[in-house]
Parts: structure tokens; sequence; C-alpha cells
């Protein structure tokens, strides 16, 4: 079988490929709502059952949980694949995965002895509750970014977590809004990130699980988007909403604890979000480059991409194509191994974590661009024939635009990585509010 993720990855083991196989077979579904679900920017809800059946759902959750045993390479190369057919899904199931990092990181940092043992525990109940439910084939939502700004961090959290008791039960209330973070009315289950009392520095971040269901939950007015319009992306109002204990990783330091094992910024796995817009712009340059072979001039009878004008844009295109591919596939690699420092020999010490993050400050905005470059590319070379709002060229270039402002812009993410190389420190992720 021909794999899509083979354009990024060449050196698949047969695990890798085992799974992406399973990737393969859900593309020609996605591919064909896609236009619809852009016109009406609705999430195509039968996708939530096409990816279960394939065992998506649990790409990254362990076999011990009843996943496939995927890792980052897995993610990017699934996120890439899903990007050309259909890049709303991609997204939203990109922010699915993510959610698994809040139980595969809290039992990394367990292993390298993060946590006092009077909370390993607690900890280690919270993160096989998460692990346990993805790999059951719940899909989960996970919800950080917030509307509120703050001049200190990338994303900021005003959602409060008061320590509460209901019916005989501990647990916590959260009240809050969450602005970001896709399938918002899709997902089983949502991820709630929120202030506990005693602080409002990352040290005092809780995650909390919540059911799509519960009293108290509710949604945000949906928003005419420019692109990736069917990720159901407009996001959760949070009013009183009780939270049992067990639900709850709300113990202070936890977060900083968990995230210190990611090799990545915060939880390690952005960088699949970012392939999307990668695997986006290989779809428009590939239907670029067969409408240019296959169109002919009335009057030669010759391919119209022989004309030189067509021949330079095809050129860009490719360029902009690589080097968003080469970024993506260098990001990975830094990130992907999974291998303590201290378990290394000297000549094979890792990137340091700082190093590590400030090479995705760049990495992000670098990809991004590219990809947005190759449907401009695409627009100009294909013509006014090819602009029809419901066309994969007009669709993929308001789609690649989004990639140019979710998470940060590509010029923040230059002048974080100018400010760590002149400072020596990272930038603070998160924020809080009183």
């Amino acid at each position: 079988m021909s794999l899509t993720v083979a354009y990024l990855f060449d050196d698949l083991t047969p695990a890798e490929r085992a799974r992406a196989e399973r990737v393969e077979s859900v593309l020609p579904a996605l591919r064909a709502a896609a236009t619809e679900a852009d016109r009406t920017a609705t999430f195509p809800i039968g996708h939530v059952a096409t990816l279960g059946e394939a065992g998506l759902l649990g790409l990254v959750v362990p076999e011990a949980y009843g996943g496939l045993g995927g890792g980052l390479r897995d993610l990017v190369g699934a996120t890439f694949a899903l990007g050309t057919a259909c890049p709303s899904t991609a997204l939203a199931y990109f922010f699915h995965n993510s959610a698994a990092s809040r139980g595969l990181l809290p039992l990394a940092a367990i292993e390298r002895g993060l946590f006092p043992a009077e909370q390993v525990d607690e900890v280690r109940a919270f993160a096989e509750l998460i692990l346990g439910r993805l790999g059951g084939g719940r899909w989960m939502a996970n919800f950080a970014s917030e509307s509120v700004k703050s001049s200190s961090a990338n994303i900021s959290i005003s959602t409060a977590a008061t320590a509460a008791t209901r019916d005989g039960v501990e647990g916590w209330t959260l009240s809050g809004v969450k602005s970001f973070g896709c399938a918002t009315g899709v997902a089983d289950d949502y991820l709630v990130t929120a202030l506990i009392p005693g602080g409002t520095t990352a040290e005092y971040l809780g995650v909390f699980l919540v059911d799509r269901r519960a009293p108290g939950v509710g949604e945000r007015d949906r928003w005419d988007a420019i692109g990736m319009r069917a990720t159901a992306t407009h996001g959760i109002v949070l009013d009183d909403v009780f939270v049992p204990a067990a639900h709850a990783l709300a113990l202070p330091g936890a977060f900083v604890r968990m995230v210190q094992v990611a090799r990545g910024s915060f939880v390690g796995s952005q960088v699949a979000g970012t392939a999307v817009y990668a695997g986006a712009a290989k779809a428009v340059y590939d239907h670029t480059l067969a409408h240019l072979r296959t169109t002919t001039f009335a009057d030669t009878g010759a391919p119209i991409g022989t004309a030189p004008f067509q021949q330079q844009l095809i050129g860009e295109m490719y360029h902009h194509l690589e080097t968003a591919r080469l970024w993506l596939r260098r990001q990975v690699d830094l990130e992907a191994g999974d291998e303590a420092p201290d378990q290394l020999p000297p000549d094979r010490q890792p990137m340091t974590k700082d190093a590590v993050v400030r090479q995705w400050r760049v990495a992000k905005g670098a990809i991004a661009e590219a990809a947005f470059a190759v449907g401009v590319c695409a627009l100009k070379a294909c013509g006014t024939s090819n602009t029809t709002n419901s066309g994969l060229v007009a669709r993929s270039l308001r789609d690649l635009s989004m990639g140019l402002v979710q998470a940060f812009p590509p010029e923040k993410g230059r002048l974080e990585a100018a400010s760590s190389l002149v400072t020596g420190r990272e930038g603070a992720q998160f924020g809080g509010r009183a």
C-alpha cells in the first residue's frame, strides 16, 4: 500500500507502518465529507465512528490501556495524512490526542521520581483514568486556551477551580470560559485546565476531566471562521460545574512536574498540530500539479504547466513544501526520543530541552509560513477557474491562513527564540489571572 505519510517519514518501522495503514484507510471518508463540512462549518459527526472503528482514537495510548501504542512520529504522521484529506478533522483529531499527554506525562514523571511518594497513587490513578478512557474509544477535547491575554505568557488561565462537596462527594467546582480547543459539543469528555487556590502561576494549574453532559457545561456562540471551519472550536462555558476529586489532578506543582519530562514546549505534542498544515499544503500542491499537467492550451494542446509562468510557480511550491517538510521532520526528530539524558552515553546526549523549545518557536512559524506560501502559489498557478470558495485551492488557502495565527504567530515565535538566545531562558508558557 502506498502511504501518504511516506512523504514525511521514509523510515517507518513495521509497527509504525501498520498504524499508518489504519490512518490511510480512513482518508477517503474524510476527503468525501470535507467540502460540505467547510461549507456548513460543522464537524462531520460520523468521523468519530470512522476514526474509532479504525482504532485511531487510541493511537498514542499504550497497549496496556487498550490503545495502539504509537508515539509522536505516529501522531505527526497521522495528522499530516489526515490534513491532506480534511484539515479540520485533522486539527480536531490532534487536540483529541493531545489529551493523552495528561496521562502519559504524569506516569513518566513518576518513573523519573519527580513526585513525592505520598502523591504517587493519586497521580497514577488520574493518569490511568485518562488513558483508559482514550484507549476505550472515547473522544476527548482538550481545553486550555482562553480569550484573556497576558503580556508575559502565551496562554493565560482565569478559569477557577474551587474545592467543594456535593451529595457527600468531595471534589471541585469549575467556573470560566474556554475559547479554543476543538470538538466542542462533539467530544465525550472535556479536559479542562484551571487555576486551583494558592496562586496564579503554573504551579497552581490543575487538570479536570469534565463530562460534556454535566450540569453547568455549555457552549459559546459559534463563530464564522475564515478557515478550519469544521473543527467545532467555538469553546465552552463552565458555570459552577462539579468535578469529583477522582477526576482531577489538582495537586500544587503537579502540572509543572509532569511537563518537565516533555521534550518539547508544554506537553511536547504541539508539532503534530502544525503537521496538519503541512498535510494541507501537500494536498493543494498535488492538486495543482495534476491540474497543470492535465489542462491543456487550446491552440497547442500542450499542458499549461509547460508555460514559464506556471513552471516558476511550480518551482516555488516545491521549494516551500520541502521547507515545511524539512522543518517538520527536524522538530519531530528532536522531540521523538524518549530516553532520559542520564541513560545515554556522553556522545549521544540530546539537545537540551530549552534548545528544543527554542527550535520549536522558530519551526512552528517556518512550517506555517511555508505551507501558506504553497497555497498562494497554487492560487496563482491555477487561475480564476479554481477560485470557487468550495474548491480545494480556495479552501486550502483559507485553512492554511489559520496556521499563521494558531498558538502563536511566526513573528512572536521568532521574538521568543531571540529572547531565549539573549537571556538564556525560555519564556512562560502559562500565566494566571487572579
